[in-house]
Formats: structure tokens, C-alpha cells, sequence
């Protein structure tokens, strides 16, 4: 049973919903039923919602496949927080502007190194 995990795809779930009225809202706001518009906010805020679809998924099934092996509890959550961490502060730096850089590199990091990490502990627990 998962303990961890779900509390993560929760919050990262309700992450993305967010993410996905920013798009409406920019829809809404800009008379566009399809595509960007050709306007640059809308682009924004559309990569946004697709940069968190295009990692979260993965990261949530990484997480899950390692506290299915036995990953103890702390460390579950701490990959993640670093994924939850990662993904808020990466939309919150690359959705703004100007672009907060500093926060989308550490959202970058924070979400490859849990990545990394938790690919390389799946592996090495089905290896070994």
C-alpha cells in the first residue's frame, strides 16, 4: 500500500489544475478557442501547463514504483517534496514576468535530481 505517493499526485494534481485555469483564463482573456494566438502571454502560460504534464507524471510514477520496493518513508517524501518543490518553483519562475531564473533553475534541479535519483533506486533495487 502507498502511503506517501498519494499525497504527492495530490498536490501536484491540484498543481496542475491550476496551472490549467491559468491557460482558460488566458483563453478567455485573449478571445482564443485554439492554439496561442499568436500572442505571447498565451504561449507562456501554455508551455507552463506542458512543461509540469511533459515531468510531473513521470516523477509521480518514479516515486511510487520506489516506495512500492520498500523506499523508506522519509525519503519518499523528501523525492517528493523535491518534486512538488521542483515543479511550483519552476512554474512560478518561468510563468512570470520577466522570467524569475533563478527559481525555474532550481525548479529544473530540484525536479532532475529527483528524477535521477529515484530512476537510478528503482534500478539498483530491482538489480540488486
Amino acid at each position: 500500500m502507498l502511503a506517501a505517493t498519494p499525497i504527492y499526485a495530490g498536490l501536484l494534481a491540484l498543481l496542475f489544475v491550476g496551472l490549467s485555469f491559468r491557460v482558460i483564463g488566458g483563453r478567455v482573456k485573449n478571445k482564443v478557442s485554439v492554439g496561442d494566438g499568436d500572442d505571447k502571454d498565451m504561449i507562456k502560460r501554455m508551455r507552463v501547463q506542458a512543461n509540469f504534464a511533459e515531468y510531473a507524471p513521470l516523477g509521480i510514477i518514479l516515486l511510487a514504483m520506489a516506495e512500492f520496493q520498500g523506499m523508506p518513508i522519509w525519503l519518499v517524501h523528501v523525492f517528493g517534496l523535491m518534486l512538488l518543490v521542483g515543479r511550483c518553483m519552476h512554474a512560478y519562475g518561468l510563468g512570470s514576468t520577466p522570467q524569475v531564473l533563478v527559481s525555474r533553475r532550481w525548479g529544473m534541479m530540484l525536479t532532475f535530481g529527483m528524477i535521477a535519483i529515484t530512476a537510478l533506486a528503482n534500478i539498483g533495487h530491482a538489480i540488486l
